[in-house]
């Protein structure tokens, strides 16, 4: 499979930092995060699926976890300091990020929104996210992703 740049792998280009691409086979449609650390050959642990919410203050939140946990939206509200969050429906995802569902990256949203990932993504040298295009995975430092997008770490999934 020919690699095609995707806006987010321009976007760590212009900030010359190291990634690496991984491709899947995904048919026609989107692949669950599970599957596809299975497709790549990666420990669930280290793959991470982006999840984009609206707080009551109808502000946008993105969440980035491992794909086999779920959100804790308590957690995610506390860690964003507003009273609630929930996620955005499906068909917004599009409006708000620029992306389609399954191909949501943390690098590269219509607009910068604020991000939070799990902590858990300090335990790895290494975590894998969507490209921002259903079949294409970036790898890096998960302490670089932070600093280019200005992310903070929390405890933000279900124990």
């Amino acid at each position: 499979m020919k690699v095609q740049k995707t806006n987010a792998m321009r976007i760590l280009d212009k900030a010359s930092l190291p990634y690496e691409v991984f491709t899947y086979e995904h048919g026609d449609g989107a692949v669950d995060g599970i599957s596809v650390a299975k497709l790549l050959n990666q420990k669930e642990e280290t793959v991470f699926k982006t999840l984009v919410t609206i707080a009551n203050t109808k502000e946008y939140f993105v969440f980035v976890i491992p794909v086999a946990h779920e959100l804790n939206l308590k957690a995610c509200a506390k860690a964003a300091g507003v009273k609630s969050v929930e996620m955005i429906h499906v068909k917004d995802i599009n409006k708000i990020t620029g992306y389609i569902r399954g191909g949501c990256s943390p690098i590269g949203m219509k607009k910068a929104y604020t991000t939070f990932i799990e902590e858990s993504c300090l335990q790895h040298d290494t975590i894998i996210f969507s490209a921002g295009k259903i079949g294409y995975q970036i790898a890096m430092n998960p302490k670089e992703l932070m600093k280019l997008i200005h992310a903070q770490c929390a405890h933000i999934i279900k124990d």
